[in-house]
């Protein structure tokens, strides 16, 4: 979905952040496009209702859920057909695209393999080899202290469920709106740069 009369917010990995998710919602304009970066689901307090009121927003036009590799996981570990009409969520989830396509710029999950393709998992790989054939690619699934820009890739996820921050970017404008995330629920995540890491092969 693309709107030429707004601009639009790709958020990190929300991972259940219930309440910062409504405080970072309350804090962007009410007209522009929130494009979900994946993982809106697991590891936090409050999985369902963050997973409630980002599908009620998908179904009023504001905004565009991805797949991440959470909800990718989820998938997999309720493969049998006959599970997906006792349980909405699958046809939901089944339903997310993984990529979203802006003016310039493009949001995935991780990123794209040597293909080209999305990715949900990759790392290094796409961080040390991507060539810019997408435009400016914003990512989140690897927590980082803060928003951080890496040549054409944008890091989004500032780990709001390890006791970090919400955070929204604008590709347009390139601003950044954040909230405090949850209390840490979790060991922190093995903390990754894009700049020290060895490259590997793609």
């Amino acid at each position: 979905m693309r709107s030429l009369t707004c601009n639009h917010w790709v958020i990190g990995d929300v991972h259940g952040c219930y309440q910062p998710l409504q405080r970072l919602l309350n804090a962007l304009p009410k007209k522009d496009h929130v494009v979900f970066c994946g993982d809106v689901i697991n590891r936090g307090p409050d999985s369902p209702s963050t997973m409630q009121l980002v599908w009620s927003l998908v179904m009023a036009g504001r905004a565009t859920w991805l797949r991440g590799n959470h909800e990718q996981a989820f998938l997999q570990s309720r493969s049998d057909p006959d599970l997906t009409n006792p349980n909405p969520w699958l046809t939901r989830l089944h339903q997310l695209p993984t990529v979203f396509c802006g003016q310039g710029w493009v949001a995935t999950h991780a990123g794209f393999n040597c293909n080209g393709h999305p990715d949900l998992t990759i790392r290094e790989p796409f961080w040390e080899h991507y060539d810019g054939s997408h435009g400016v690619v914003v990512i989140g699934h690897t927590p980082r202290p803060d928003v951080e820009r890496h040549g054409r890739i944008v890091m989004v996820d500032t780990g709001a469920v390890y006791g970090g921050k919400l955070s929204a970017y604008c590709p347009e404008t390139e601003a950044v709106v954040q909230v405090e995330g949850v209390q840490e629920t979790a060991a922190a995540p093995r903390k990754r740069t894009a700049s020290s890491l060895q490259a590997r092969p793609c």
